[in-house]
């Protein structure tokens, strides 16, 4: 199984042929954000789930009391890049709004059922994430 920047790597080099699905079911996309501090593009591998047009993603970071830094990042500046298998979007980022968190967390957690343990490990909100095509 892939995991950080060896996840990366095979995924753009097959294109998503390794690694888009990562494990039995469970689907990967490549985010790529703009570092809030640096300018630099840093790029993530996560889960996610499609609802309507928006790709919808988790900013868990294993039930950690601090936001990951890619959340934080498009905070910054939401204008982002994913790569879902072959296919590069160009896209806008936005947290949910609680009724829609609550609407689709139930997608979210049958593909990954451990976001509820991540959860029950934090006292933060854990945030979900839309990123919206633009072209």
């Amino acid at each position: 199984m892939l995991f950080g920047q060896e996840h990366v790597e095979r995924y753009i080099e097959t294109d998503g042929a390794e690694g888009h699905e990562w494990q039995p079911g469970v689907y990967t996309l490549l985010l790529t954000t703009t570092g809030r501090r640096s300018g630099e593009p840093f790029t993530t591998p996560l889960i996610y789930v499609r609802d309507g047009d928006d790709y919808l993603i988790v900013a868990s970071k294993g039930g950690a009391d601090s936001h990951p830094d890619w959340y934080l990042n498009l905070l910054a500046d939401p204008a982002v890049t994913i790569r879902v298998g072959s296919e590069v979007l160009e896209g806008g980022a936005h947290t949910l709004d609680e009724d829609r968190h609550a609407r689709v967390w139930p997608a979210l957690t049958e593909v990954w059922p451990d976001f509820d343990d991540y959860v029950a490990s934090t006292e933060r909100t854990i945030p979900v994430v839309a990123i919206s095509p633009t072209g």
